[in-house]
């Protein structure tokens, strides 16, 4: 009966959303808690991997940050060239309106956190913190509405996600590269170029690839520029087809998919949304940092997403999803607005003072879960009304 209900659990589309909402929740239960002193002495204690005395010694959270992060991108890539070959990102005309709702998604949150620490400078490099989508937890929200919504929906929501992902990825390598230490880029070509011979032969066996991206990514971490983004160059670079007509892209995505999902991004999510509540008073909900990104994830999101579907619409460049109201579409820019695993993340790389780290803990969870609330209640009354509107009809 228990391995029943667990198995149940996880092959819900919604598991990897409650999951990472649950491994939230334990994070703000323990940093608030008697344990709070234990939470962050293990998440900085010190890890180091040398040889001969040089190497990389970084603090936990660092670890999981840099390293597992690094997989979470590699998964990331994998479904991006997937879908650029031969899925929802293949014909351009499917692209267009997910394409412009996911521009909207990123200007328009990004342009109302500038606003709000405009005069705020040592906050200001945060700025594309509520620019990013959270796919598990969109998805896993969208999920719970169940077949009430219109199946276009989700393709329409997962196209935005990972367009917007895409987005994320750039930004990450424009605008938060460290002091860049070329001689370390350099020496990253060495396995780079091994990784396009494999690719170009077509080969079947993938550790090689995997051995090959791991050595990038130490000399990426090494130069400056976010190790996160090896992983994503070494996705591009796993064949789609080998030789024999098979697919080593497939059977990689297939197989770490569960492992991210259900062990990797929980990981993170508990590493980092501990939010501390403790002496928190009102001003401190409405200082530009927190405030900038919660009302980005809330407003920015709605507006972006919502105004720009609009107007490529009306403007005859594409139609509405098959299915769809209005309303769907606000709820999926609302959906969109729950930004959790990669606002954090760019959060991360924005601030190292703890208590700034704080204060987007704090912008990130309330507008992530404003958004979630506000979304899930506009799908579930579109669809009662476009199952009132069928069964009139």
């Amino acid at each position: 009966m228990f391995l029943r209900a667990i198995d149940r659990f996880f092959s819900h589309e919604a598991s990897g959303g409650i999951l990472l909402m649950l491994s939230a929740l334990a994070a703000m239960i323990v940093a608030n808690s008697g344990l709070s002193g234990v939470y962050e002495s293990v998440l900085g204690s010190y890890l180091a991997v040398t040889l001969n005395g040089s190497g990389l010694e970084k603090p936990l959270i660092l670890w999981i940050n840099d390293g597992l992060m690094a997989i979470f991108f590699f998964l990331i890539g994998l479904e991006l060239k997937r879908e650029l070959l031969e899925g929802k990102l293949k014909n351009p005309r499917d692209v267009l309106l997910p394409g412009m709702a996911a521009l909207g998604g990123m200007a328009f949150p990004a342009m109302i956190f500038v606003a709000f620490n405009w005069n705020s400078p040592e906050t200001l490099s945060g700025w594309a913190i509520p620019a990013a989508t959270d796919i598990a937890f969109a998805l896993g929200i969208l999920a719970l509405v169940g077949s009430r919504a219109p199946v276009s929906l989700k393709v329409f929501l997962l196209t935005l996600a990972i367009l917007d992902d895409l987005g994320a990825i750039i930004i990450i390598a424009l605008f938060y590269t460290a002091e860049l230490k070329i001689d370390y880029l350099y020496l990253a070509l060495l396995p780079l170029i091994g990784l396009i011979w494999l690719n170009l032969k077509g080969a079947h066996r993938v550790a090689p690839a995997v051995l090959l991206g791991t050595i990038m990514w130490f000399f990426v971490l090494k130069s400056g520029v976010h190790a996160t983004l090896a992983g994503v160059v070494t996705a591009f670079l796993i064949p789609l087809t080998d030789k024999w007509g098979k697919s080593p892209l497939h059977a990689l995505e297939h197989a770490l998919t569960p492992y991210v999902l259900y062990l990797i991004i929980p990981i993170f999510a508990f590493a980092n949304a501990g939010v501390v509540l403790t002496g928190l008073s009102v001003s401190d909900l409405i200082a530009p940092l927190p405030l900038g990104i919660a009302l980005g994830l809330i407003l920015g999101k709605q507006i972006g997403v919502l105004g720009l579907t609009l107007i490529t619409v009306k403007l005859g460049f594409a139609k509405l999803p098959h299915g769809a109201s209005w309303l769907h579409i606000y709820g999926i820019a609302c959906l969109a607005g729950v930004g959790f695993t990669m606002s954090l993340f760019i959060g991360g790389l924005s601030f190292d003072d703890p208590a700034m780290m704080n204060q987007v803990r704090l912008g990130v969870l309330s507008g992530s879960i404003l958004s979630g609330l506000i979304g899930y209640t506009a799908l579930m009354i579109a669809s009662a009304k476009s199952a009132e509107s069928s069964e009139t009809a």
